[in-house]
């Protein structure tokens, strides 16, 4: 996994052609300034999260992020936006991008899909704090791109939820074109199920055909250089939705048998269990910082039989409870 993001020098271009001083952004989040001058800078997650906060900071546009986040020109999409603008319908796309984003940042696209929504949501892995709400809306304004860029229509979702309460809903719903929740336990945009099968007018069998094998080698190659217990943490991670993944479930995903997950594992020194209690460890520290959840709620995304079983892992990892480490951090972030 990538441990930084990389930022397009088109990134503070973009803040300019929009009345925002990129020097004046960076200053505010302690960042150099001769990154204005770079094609591409590389960020950690903390560095990330200080320059979308300096965004929200300096500029009174509180649509800012929404502006950021629009993109109509095909010609300023990112490799891995032109593979998904290629591809045959919205679901494919999105697919494409929640599978090739790990190649360059330490993000996740997650999906959920019943027989009536679909929604998406964005996940920092290495995140320690709350995601800047600017760059939560700039995340859904790209998705929106996307899809009516490839869809070439005035597409909609069902509505939009955040989890932080924001000041400018109404611009927010003109620009989706779709209700505002705030409050919700998540920040995430729903379409209807049926959308994921909308065809792009911007379909490209033959683009596609040259960067998905480059992609595909990178990801290869990727996973080669990263060890096997961070392998199958990410796939626990990725199963733990309301029930703890058995091994032969973590190794059906990853395409072993039980019996060499168990000894690669044991080559690295490490162990199913231990790797289990990481994989759910981040994930706390990622629901509690991040989400309204309460406590039993987010026991049971982690698999836990009940609250206090989480309560006592929890305390295990942090030396203090969930309730009071989640209080300590909002804290910290609010001041």
């Amino acid at each position: 996994m990538n441990k930084h993001f990389r930022v397009s020098g088109s990134t503070f271009s973009k803040l300019e052609e929009l009345g925002v001083r990129a020097s004046a952004v960076l200053r505010r989040a302690g960042l150099p300034q001769g990154f204005i001058d770079q094609p591409r800078v590389l960020l950690n997650t903390e560095e990330l999260f200080a320059l979308w906060r300096a965004v929200g900071e300096v500029t009174p546009n509180p649509a800012i992020g929404l502006q950021l986040g629009t993109e109509s020109k095909t010609e300023r999409f990112h490799p891995i936006g032109l593979a998904a603008l290629s591809s045959e319908n919205l679901g494919a796309a999105i697919d494409q991008m929640a599978r090739y984003k790990q190649l360059t940042c330490p993000e996740e696209i997650l999906q959920e899909k019943d027989d009536e929504e679909w929604s998406i949501q964005f996940r920092w892995l290495l995140a320690d704090e709350v995601e800047p709400p600017v760059l939560i809306e700039c995340c859904f304004a790209w998705v929106l791109s996307t899809a009516r860029h490839g869809t070439g229509t005035r597409l909609s979702p069902l509505r939009v939820e955040f989890v932080q309460l924001r000041s400018h809903v109404k611009t927010i719903e003109r620009h989706f074109g779709c209700p505002v929740v705030c409050g919700a336990p998540r920040n995430t945009i729903v379409f209807r199920a049926s959308d994921a099968q909308r065809p792009f007018v911007t379909r490209n069998a033959e683009l596609l055909g040259m960067l998905a094998p480059q992609f595909e080698e990178d990801l290869k190659q990727q996973s080669g250089n990263e060890n096997f217990a961070k392998r199958v943490r990410g796939a626990v991670q990725q199963k733990l939705t309301g029930r703890r993944p058995t091994i032969e479930d973590i190794a059906d995903a990853l395409h072993v048998s039980s019996r060499t997950l168990q000894r690669r594992l044991q080559d690295e020194g490490s162990s199913f269990q231990r790797v289990l209690e990481e994989a759910r460890h981040q994930l706390a520290r990622h629901y509690l910082n991040n989400s309204v959840l309460e406590l039993n709620e987010a026991a049971y995304l982690l698999g836990y039989e009940d609250a206090n079983s989480f309560v006592r892992a929890f305390r295990t990892w942090e030396g203090v409870p969930p309730a009071r480490w989640r209080e300590k951090h909002r804290a910290r972030a609010a001041s």
